[in-house]
């Protein structure tokens, strides 16, 4: 694969501009050893090299070994989105994020590297950006190169990167239309899967946005601005409203999983510079619970 960039800075070390451009001290290591090269205009050049405005600078990446953990194995990849560097894709409920050794290897990873060897693309190395609970449906992100998947981890949990969640939540008491839960997430110690609200735990932020509400059940659009693990799950049971179907956290019954899907990802394209934004529908398991308790979807507002 090749990258291309016209410089229009002053003058700088070819190893400064790489750095800048998001490669790691590693990577450029990789190039330079791996069969991968570096140009200036048109000619190889080593990284001391002093970059003058107005160069163009040519990468061409090293061919990437994929891992052996990650076994291609077929299955129904829904892509939401796809371009030369990034994929998203819609995974069911039910399905695990990444290969487990308990459970096998019938992961959104296994099935999305049996896709890109499908699909002929340059490397079929997994680079998995962001994740989803077993039982979470929704958009998943991968980068399809190294370099990619660098420049998006710069990106985690800033503006530049918004995961945007729909859940069915209990409603005993009334919610705020807007609000933030700001409450520090940590392992439980009674089991080791649970996790809890604990003093001295991670700093986790959660903004949520009502959409319909009756009297025993809600729909929010949530927002994480941190990345624990279960911590939608986690926040909404702490301040009285657990998810339905999630029996991990006291939620209510009427849903086979936790009521929870990932609608939403707008993310910063860094190679293209442009907003990228890409939505998935709630699946029929979540909209029969929605319409069964009464609840309708609002158009989201855009903040």
């Amino acid at each position: 694969m090749e990258l291309t960039w016209h410089y229009a800075g002053p003058a700088i070390l070819l190893r400064h501009f790489l750095r800048q451009a998001g490669f790691s001290r590693a990577q450029i290591k990789h190039l330079k050893y791996h069969g991968g090269a570096i140009l200036v205009d048109r000619r190889a050049r080593h990284t001391n090299f002093l970059v003058q405005p107005g160069s163009e600078i040519l990468v061409r990446l090293a061919p990437e070994v994929p891992a052996d953990t990650v076994v291609p194995q077929a299955g129904p990849v829904a892509v939401a989105y796809e371009d030369r560097d990034y994929l998203v894709v819609n995974k069911p409920a039910g399905v695990a994020s990444i290969p487990d050794a308990a459970k096998g290897d019938n992961s959104m990873a296994n099935w999305v590297k049996a896709y890109l060897q499908a699909t002929h693309a340059e490397s079929t190395a997994i680079h998995v950006i962001t994740r989803l609970d077993r039982d979470t449906s929704g958009l998943m992100l991968f980068a399809k190169h190294s370099l990619a998947h660098s420049r998006m981890d710069a990106q985690l949990h800033s503006p530049r990167l918004q995961k945007t969640y729909l859940a069915v939540a209990a409603n005993p008491t009334p919610l705020p239309p807007h609000g933030w839960i700001v409450l520090p997430i940590a392992r439980s110690r009674e089991f080791y899967m649970r996790r809890a609200i604990v003093l001295g735990g991670k700093r986790s932020v959660t903004e949520y946005w009502r959409q319909s509400a009756t009297a025993t059940a809600l729909l929010a659009r949530v927002r994480l601005h941190t990345g624990r693990t279960h911590q939608i799950r986690v926040h909404f049971a702490a301040v009285g409203h657990p998810l339905y179907g999630d029996d991990l956290y006291g939620g209510p019954t009427g849903c086979p999983r936790q009521a929870l899907h990932c609608a939403e990802l707008k993310f910063w394209q860094p190679f293209t510079e442009q907003w990228v934004t890409v939505t998935a529908p709630l699946p029929v398991d979540l909209q029969t619970l929605v319409d069964h308790l009464g609840l309708t979807q609002t158009a989201a507002s855009r903040d």
